[in-house]
């Protein structure tokens, strides 16, 4: 089912409107004193200290539109970086799309006309679709966390996630995503890619985990501009269906725990890309 792209953001805006009552009660004014605003030191302190909040928008049920959920990230990310909204995690399903980072070459683009939607992400060329789950965290970096710590964290998560089902998946140094290594029949495979923009000291765009997708839809494209690699999932990888809402509720946990940006030992790399050139990170930076 492809959701109504005028319906989204009316349930987004009641969700937010709920959960923005719950936690600015948590500062309230003095009697005879104004509300405080986001610059007061005390609010900001409270703020920060708020648990990472999720959004689930409609996991195993509805397929969204890009542009609609688009819109949804950036006027969030207006309310998160202004101070007067706890950093927020999005996880959804899209309908069938592809979306073009701005460091896509027009060779990786279908050749068939089929229509792509480019975005001011990092990275190259990729699919979205039914089956994939993707998260858009919306969050505020720490003036210490750098661009790169805040992508990594988010592939130890998923690589966290897909050991508890029992999957080796690791870094390809060189590379962003998370991966599983070359055998002796097939490359290196790619089950979640990872594509942000920071602006205003905050994130947007995020993760794609392909959960039980038709991986078909990579075959039209060069995904992430990466010849002699593979595309997989944890379906395909694990030999059966998964359900999509079981995974998301499986990294939730992890997103919380690497998202808290509290020290941690990073899983050891699986492999090397054959260039030598340093690592490539899909930033979009404003």
């Amino acid at each position: 089912m492809v959701a109504d792209m005028h319906a989204v953001p009316q349930r987004l805006t009641e969700t937010v409107s709920s959960q923005r009552s719950h936690w600015t009660t948590l500062s309230p004014p003095r009697s005879g004193q104004p509300p405080l605003l986001h610059s007061d030191k005390q609010y900001e302190i409270r703020l920060s200290a708020m648990a990472l909040q999720f959004v689930d928008l409609g996991l195993g049920s509805e397929q969204l539109d890009y542009q609609s959920t688009w819109d949804l990230q950036r006027a969030i990310h207006a309310e998160v970086s202004a101070g007067t909204r706890p950093d927020t995690v999005l996880l959804l399903e899209h309908a069938s799309v592809y979306t073009a980072g701005k460091r896509t070459e027009p060779q990786e683009r279908p050749l068939d006309g089929t229509p792509v939607v480019d975005v001011d992400r990092g990275g190259k060329i990729t699919w979205h679709g039914p089956g994939q789950l993707v998260g858009y965290p919306i969050v505020r970096l720490p003036e210490s966390a750098l661009v790169v710590d805040y992508v990594r964290r988010l592939e130890e998560a998923m690589i966290t996630l897909l050991t508890e089902y029992g999957l080796r998946t690791g870094r390809i140094r060189g590379r962003s995503g998370v991966w599983l290594a070359a055998d002796d029949h097939r490359p290196e495979r790619k089950v979640a890619a990872i594509g942000v923009r920071v602006a205003a000291g905050t994130t947007m765009h995020g993760f794609a985990l392909n959960v039980d997708p038709d991986l078909a839809a990579f075959d039209r494209i060069i995904p992430c501009g990466l010849s002699g690699v593979g595309v997989t999932s944890m379906a395909a990888e694990l030999g059966g269906p998964i359900a999509i809402t079981d995974v998301a509720q499986a990294l939730i946990p992890q997103l919380r725990r690497y998202l808290a940006f509290e020290e941690y030992v990073q899983s050891p790399d699986i492999g090397s890309a054959p260039e030598t050139a340093p690592p490539r990170v899909a930033v979009g930076a404003a």
